[in-house]
């Protein structure tokens, strides 16, 4: 009689533990997935950001000695130092504005002032645009992209005008 109360009592008490070990393994492992997902991942170091250009004491090492008659104006040649160029300012067509998408999920770029044409791009929110015409109806606006000069058709009090 006592060795199957005994029985009875390990085979409950095996059965909690491995209730609790189950349920303890599955916490875990869920509590690892979530610490993972929640954490910003680092950001990317791009080839163009980690070129950085010699400082002046290590092109000093770099350079070979030369003796006072070596250095004539002859054989001096000065450094050029890359600068942007200022793009040329757009000449707009009459009655063209420049706009500013300010629809957050940007926009369709359409080949036609309908909902069901074909669309034939997108354009990114805050992205500058220039606003050739509208519609008819004032329902579409047709625009042209400057980074591409590519036209089309876009839904009309999605943009706001530049100044």
């Amino acid at each position: 009689m006592i060795g199957r109360i005994s029985t009875i009592f390990q085979f409950i008490l095996g059965f909690i533990l491995g209730i609790i070990l189950i349920s303890g393994t599955a916490v875990g492992l869920g509590f690892l997935y979530v610490s993972k997902m929640t954490q910003i991942p680092p950001k990317p170091v791009f080839s163009e950001e980690t070129a950085q250009p010699p400082s002046e004491n290590q092109t000093e090492a770099k350079k070979p000695a030369t003796s006072p008659e070596e250095t004539t104006s002859a054989n001096f040649e000065p450094k050029t130092i890359p600068t942007k160029e200022k793009p040329e300012e757009e000449v707009l067509p009459p009655n063209a504005y420049k706009a500013r998408v300010t629809w957050e999920q940007g926009l369709s770029l359409r080949d036609e002032p309908d909902l069901s044409a074909a669309r034939i791009g997108g354009i990114e929110h805050n992205a500058e645009i220039i606003i050739l015409e509208e519609s008819q109806d004032k329902q579409w606006q047709r625009v042209r992209l400057p980074w591409s000069a590519q036209e089309g058709w876009v839904k009309a009090g999605n943009v706001e005008r530049i100044y």
